[in-house]
């Protein structure tokens, strides 16, 4: 069986330079899929709730840009997959402790989906190296922001049959603002990332 270091010689991600004691893949992608589910989790109850707006502000769309990002299309995939199942099973994982085929489906369930979308578009593009420059980077969020509003915001005017007007109204403007500050300051946290980890390794190799 292949150990982590001899399948990843060149790192692709963020998470493949993580210092785990772990050293074969399957043990190490489990501890990273499995946390990467629970921060979810965890970030999805510090909620803010807009008058009668159905969609709250969460921190959820920020983690799972970065989760992407840093774990790669897979296991950042695995992770979102394994939210959802878990919610969808009766954990209270879903924002203020929601939980249910019937939250997972409800006004806000195109967002939650779209998260499968955001983690591995921003994992593809992660691999191929868009998060080791803040340009590229900045792109990078952009692109699964996209397909976050995509989803959600179509998912909502569906669902409530309301039309597109009433889901960009109520689930794309009141975010949009906000959402770009995040994304301009996480774009800047990966690419400074790699530069620890590339200043760290030339240290170490004097």
């Amino acid at each position: 069986m292949q150990t982590y270091s001899q399948n990843r010689v060149r790192p692709r991600t963020l998470s493949d330079v993580v210092p785990l004691s772990f050293s074969r893949t399957i043990y190490r992608d489990l501890v990273l899929v499995v946390g990467f589910s629970l921060f979810i989790a965890l970030t999805a109850q510090i909620r803010i709730q807009i008058l009668d707006n159905p969609v709250p502000i969460t921190f959820q769309t920020l983690v799972v840009l970065l989760g992407g990002a840093a774990l790669g299309r897979k296991n950042g995939l695995a992770g979102v997959a394994l939210y959802l199942l878990e919610g969808l099973v009766g954990l209270p994982v879903f924002a203020a402790g929601g939980h249910g085929y019937n939250y997972l489906f409800g006004a806000t369930g195109g967002y939650l989906f779209s998260y499968l979308v955001v983690a591995f578009v921003t994992g593809w593009l992660a691999e191929r190296r868009w998060d080791h420059k803040y340009p590229s980077t900045l792109a990078l969020m952009l692109v699964g922001l996209f397909f976050n509003y995509l989803l959600g915001v179509t998912w909502l005017a569906v669902y409530t049959g309301k039309g597109l007007s009433y889901g960009i109204e109520k689930g794309m403007l009141p975010f949009l603002g906000i959402d770009l500050i995040k994304v301009v300051i996480a774009a800047s946290l990966l690419p400074a990332t790699w530069w620890l980890t590339r200043s760290d390794n030339s240290q170490k190799k004097q």
